[in-house]
């Protein structure tokens, strides 16, 4: 048994509370592999659990944090050694069960997966939930035939974090990248992750037809509602639009033209629960072929847990930029 500090999040039915913790490692939720942890990273979702503005939690208490990466301190699954570099996204992490916020954290054998050579375990978590969405939304899309030839991808929310790594992680794969932001402020951060064009978000201006001309070979979509409604009608014949956000809200208002004249095809990315010959999938991509070329650039802030209220306050309010990635190691 050892004794570690933890970002713990309580409930006590009338009001949510979280702060660094003492804890022991037979406290955590229980599974195959624990781990030491090195780092985990900062997603909205996190923001939302950590200050009760979120119904995420569906246990209390529990250490909050959905990504988290570092090495096995000890495991009873055969596939894993102690000193093995691993990692982990979603799979019920600050959901039903401890997630990374805390020194150690005790995993599912099912959803563990061996850190890929040609990734630190830092570099893994600027990746972390957001990178891993936006690779899986591609692999979607490749599955379902999506190819450069049909056109520019349309990635919204482009300032955000799955946004900004799907610009890197869509142009390494090949793809012409056009950014929508409402934050013009930003558009030369985009351009130099490689977005080939930035759109604002302010100036585009939606016919409300069911069909229009074409624009886009196909879309990441981050925002949902009227955004998604509108990307709609201007996807080439058998493009795939990919939806992972909400932003915009969680109700659109379409029409079946799109998919039934033109063939588009609405791709929902889930990558939370998703399954474990997937997720491997993806992580060789994002290690390989699709590594991101300016990691750098998109992890803006590197915080400690105790910094992660401030972090969260500034993400919620809106100013915050890039990803932040949690040093938890000392």
């Amino acid at each position: 048994m050892t004794t570690f500090r933890a970002f713990r999040i309580h409930n006590d039915g009338s009001s949510c509370h979280a702060g660094i913790e003492a804890m022991d490692t037979d406290a955590l939720t229980p599974g195959e592999v624990l781990v030491k942890v090195a780092y985990s990273s900062v997603n909205y979702k996190d923001a939302l659990a950590g200050t009760g503005k979120g119904r995420i939690l569906r246990q209390y208490p529990l250490n909050g944090g959905i990504d988290v990466a570092g090495h096995v301190a000890a495991s009873i699954d055969p596939r894993f050694k102690e000193g093995d570099a691993v990692l982990c996204t979603g799979s019920g992490l600050s959901e039903t069960r401890d997630g990374g916020y805390a020194e150690y954290a005790r995993l599912d054998a099912r959803w563990t997966i061996p850190l890929p050579a040609t990734l630190d375990l830092r570099e893994s978590m600027v990746l972390g939930t957001a990178g891993f969405t936006a690779a899986l939304a591609l692999l979607h899309m490749l599955d379902n035939g999506q190819t450069p030839a049909l056109g520019p991808i349309a990635v919204t929310g482009a300032s955000g974090g799955v946004g900004q790594l799907a610009i890197d992680i869509f142009s390494r794969a090949g793809y012409e990248v056009h950014a929508i932001s409402g934050k013009a402020d930003h558009f030369a951060h985009l351009e130099s992750l490689g977005a080939a064009a930035c759109i604002d978000r302010h100036q585009l201006a939606f016919s409300g037809k069911p069909m229009d001309s074409a624009r886009f070979g196909g879309a990441l979509d981050n925002v949902g509602g009227a955004m998604l409604a509108g990307l709609l009608p201007l996807i080439e014949p058998y493009g795939n639009v990919a939806i992972c956000g909400n932003a915009g809200g969680i109700a659109f208002d379409s029409t079946v033209m799109p998919f039934i004249i033109r063939g588009v095809n609405l791709l929902g990315v889930a990558s939370a629960g998703t399954a474990r010959h997937m997720r491997e999938r993806v992580w060789q991509y994002l290690a390989g072929d699709w590594k991101p070329r300016h990691l750098a650039r998109v992890a803006t802030r590197e915080a400690t847990l105790d910094e992660l209220p401030e972090v969260f306050d500034r993400m919620l309010a809106g100013d915050s930029f890039g990803r932040t990635v949690v040093r938890v190691a000392a």
